[in-house]
């Protein structure tokens, strides 16, 4: 007799029987305790404190807001008009991110430039540089719209398969920067 189990199995049957279980905590615990690191550029960052506040409050969906260095967080917020001098900052601060690790680009001007895409100096979105798990788009975005990200982001952590790094199986290739 088969004993059914309220995690779905993968590989047919008996399959998954320990490892399902153990997936589901572990997404679980990561899921629900993001260390944020704030990378704020400009106005969008404005509205990230909004969510942080009490009106939004982005620490009942498990979000601990403001860590204190890159190396002690799990998810990077880019909110903001990146520019190319400040490319290899967030390169730089996102090497020094713990595995795994995710990325929310926030706003319009993180995502793709914004208004200032055809500028000289202005990155044409934060995924020619690192890796993006979810984009929320505005011009400034709600903070209604971050909170919609973050549980997005949190159901992708959800469905993470074990034991390979976490976000990389859910993003697209990166594209390549010309010159």
């Amino acid at each position: 007799m088969a004993v059914k189990l309220p995690f779905p199995s993968k590989g047919g049957e008996g399959a998954g029987v320990l490892g399902e279980p153990i997936r589901f905590i572990l997404n679980w615990g990561r899921r629900y305790s993001l260390w944020v690191f704030n990378f704020g550029l400009a106005c969008c960052a404005i509205e990230f404190i909004a969510a942080s506040m009490s009106r939004h409050d982005f620490i009942r969906l498990g979000v601990i807001p403001f860590a204190h260095s890159p190396r002690q967080s799990d998810l990077m917020v880019v909110s903001g008009t990146v520019t190319d001098k400040m490319a290899p900052a967030i390169k730089r601060l996102y090497d020094q991110m713990p595995e795994p690790k995710y990325v929310i680009s926030f706003g319009a001007c993180s995502n793709s430039g914004g208004p200032y895409w055809d500028s000289y100096c202005v990155t044409k979105g934060v995924d020619q540089i690192i890796p993006v798990d979810v984009y929320v788009p505005g011009c400034p975005p709600r903070p209604e719209a971050l909170l919609y990200g973050i549980t997005e982001l949190q159901r992708k952590i959800g469905d993470e398969p074990l034991g390979r790094r976490s976000a990389a199986s859910l993003r697209a290739p990166l594209r390549r920067r010309d010159g």
